[in-house]
């Protein structure tokens, strides 16, 4: 007959087995859970957030933290999801992050987001009009009348189209169509003769342009006039900028536009030490991360820290800045 072990022994033993099977048990308290929103999934946005998580996924085992990317509606919707607390860090148009810190334009409803924190700016985003070859567009204003993209709500196409509607004294009304399709639909209906033309900022070169340029002979439309220039006179955010010629088949020479920049945002509510993190991963992996994506090719860490950030600099991503001698 055995002999059972005291109960205080057995409970003992018990725990000890317990601990051995779940080695894992104090690790997965710890880790913590990061999402990055973006914006559709043939955008820069979701490339930059993807590039981002994976820079710091690779280091987890040492911080604990783990990184996801979503694709969302963009720029509007990451500010106010990240302001909900349902995001942690977003992709945001320059002109939306200072609209969000104001309680302005389209944020004027729901008023300033005190808690907003920029992280770093990204690449620069031209506004970029795209039309069909059969349009006869030369200039936007042709487009008066015809079928145009003007971007899905809740994004920072979207919001900047209808700023720059107001400033030539147009609406949606001023179009025979105005769609609402997502970034990573336009190219395709451009091509199908379901629109003449789209509004998108991004930044280039990008297969979002790339693809409907190649497939159905598409055409970069100038985005210059009265309206632009009383645009950037009058906004800090803003810049007269060229999209370089020769990215594109058919497109040797630049085309003049103008735009923001892109800009990763979060929430004083997320950890000094999650912020720190983030930003170290980014730039102690700066080269690789440059790779990424063709847009990121000429970034320099000194401007990244300086240029289109209008909300107040997280300290977390503060604190790495004044270690490498930027600030």
């Amino acid at each position: 007959m055995k002999k059972l072990l005291p109960q205080p022994l057995r409970l003992a033993l018990a725990s000890a087995l317990l601990a051995l099977a779940l080695p894992h048990g104090s690790a997965l308290a710890q880790q913590k859970f990061i999402t990055i929103g973006t914006g559709g999934v043939t955008g820069v946005y979701y490339a930059a957030g993807g590039a981002i998580c994976r820079l710091m996924n690779k280091e987890r085992a040492k911080h604990g933290i783990r990184c996801s990317v979503e694709s969302t509606g963009g720029s509007v919707f990451n500010i106010n999801t990240i302001r909900a607390g349902e995001l942690d860090f977003g992709v945001a148009q320059s002109d939306w992050q200072y609209h969000a810190v104001n309680g302005s334009k389209v944020f004027a409803k729901d008023g300033k987001f005190p808690e907003l924190r920029s992280v770093f700016s990204v690449h620069p985003e031209p506004f970029t009009v795209l039309s069909r070859k059969e349009a006869n567009v030369s200039k936007f204003e042709d487009f008066k009348g015809k079928r145009f993209n003007v971007g899905n709500p809740g994004s920072g196409t979207r919001a900047s189209m209808e700023e720059l509607l107001s400033g030539m004294g147009w609406t949606t009304a001023s179009f025979g169509l105005a769609s609402e399709l997502k970034a990573d639909e336009h190219g395709a209906a451009l091509c199908d003769n379901k629109i003449d033309g789209f509004f998108y900022g991004v930044g280039h070169p990008s297969a979002n342009i790339q693809d409907p340029i190649t497939t159905c002979g598409a055409k970069l439309v100038p985005l210059n006039g009265p309206a632009v220039d009383k645009l950037v006179a009058g906004a800090p955010y803003y810049a007269k900028v060229n999209i370089p010629g020769g990215l594109y088949a058919g497109h040797p020479n630049p085309t003049p536009t103008y735009g923001v920049l892109a800009t990763f945002v979060t929430s004083s509510k997320v950890a000094d030490a999650t912020v720190y993190e983030l930003v170290k991963a980014v730039f102690e992996n700066f080269d690789e991360f440059k790779k990424l994506h063709p847009a990121f090719a000429h970034l320099e860490p000194k401007d990244m820290v300086k240029n289109g950030n209008s909300a107040p600099m997280h300290p977390g991503a503060v604190k790495y800045y004044k270690e490498k001698g930027w600030l």
